[in-house]
C-alpha cells in the first residue's frame, strides 16, 4: 500500500527537519559549482526559524516525513520572492516540485499582495530552469557572483501565473 504526499504550511518543529532536507539538497549544487560555503548549507536553525515565521513555506510530506519544502514571501513593492524549493533525491522527477512551486504561489497569491513572483538558480542548473520555465517563469536578469557562478533571476507577472493556471 503507498502513501501519497501532502503539502502543508510548515510548522515551528518542522524546521529541524527542513534545515536537514536543504543540508542533502544543496550537496549537488555546491559540487556543480565548487562552493560548500553557499548560503543554504550555511543556514542556521536560528535563521530558518526566522524565515518561517517571517514569511511563507510549505512542506511536502511522505507520511511523517518532510521529504520537500519551499519558502516566500511578500517584499513591500509586491514582489514574491519565492526561496530554497528543495526536494530529496528520491523523489526527484515525479512533479513534486512543480506541485510544491504551485503551492505556494497559490498561498502568496491568496493575500492578492503580489503582483510579481521571482525567484533564482545558478546559470548551470539545467533542472531548476527547465521546471522554472515549464511554469511560465522567463528570464529577467543575470549576475556573476563568483569565478564559477551566474545567478539567473526569473519572473512571472501575477497575470501570467492566472493565465498558465486557467491553461
Amino acid at each position: 500500500m503507498g502513501m501519497s504526499v501532502t503539502i502543508s504550511a510548515a510548522r515551528a518543529q518542522d524546521a529541524e527537519h527542513i534545515l536537514k532536507l536543504q543540508y542533502l539538497c544543496y550537496q549537488s549544487e555546491a559540487e556543480l559549482y565548487g562552493d560548500y560555503a553557499i548560503e543554504p548549507l550555511t543556514q542556521t536553525l536560528d535563521d530558518l526559524r526566522a524565515e518561517i515565521a517571517e514569511g511563507h513555506a510549505l512542506v511536502a510530506r511522505l507520511g511523517d516525513e518532510v521529504v520537500a519544502s519551499v519558502r516566500g514571501r511578500v517584499d513591500e513593492n509586491g514582489t514574491a520572492r519565492l526561496a530554497k524549493l528543495i526536494v530529496h533525491p528520491r523523489m526527484q522527477r515525479h512533479g513534486l516540485g512543480g506541485r510544491l512551486l504551485d503551492a505556494i504561489e497559490d498561498r502568496i497569491a491568496a493575500e492578492r499582495a503580489a503582483r510579481r513572483f521571482q525567484l533564482f538558480t545558478g546559470h548551470r542548473s539545467e533542472g531548476n530552469l527547465r521546471l522554472y520555465r515549464s511554469r511560465g517563469y522567463l528570464p529577467v536578469a543575470r549576475e556573476q557572483t563568483g569565478p564559477r557562478l551566474t545567478i539567473v533571476t526569473l519572473e512571472k507577472t501575477a497575470e501570467a501565473r492566472e493565465y498558465i493556471a486557467s491553461a
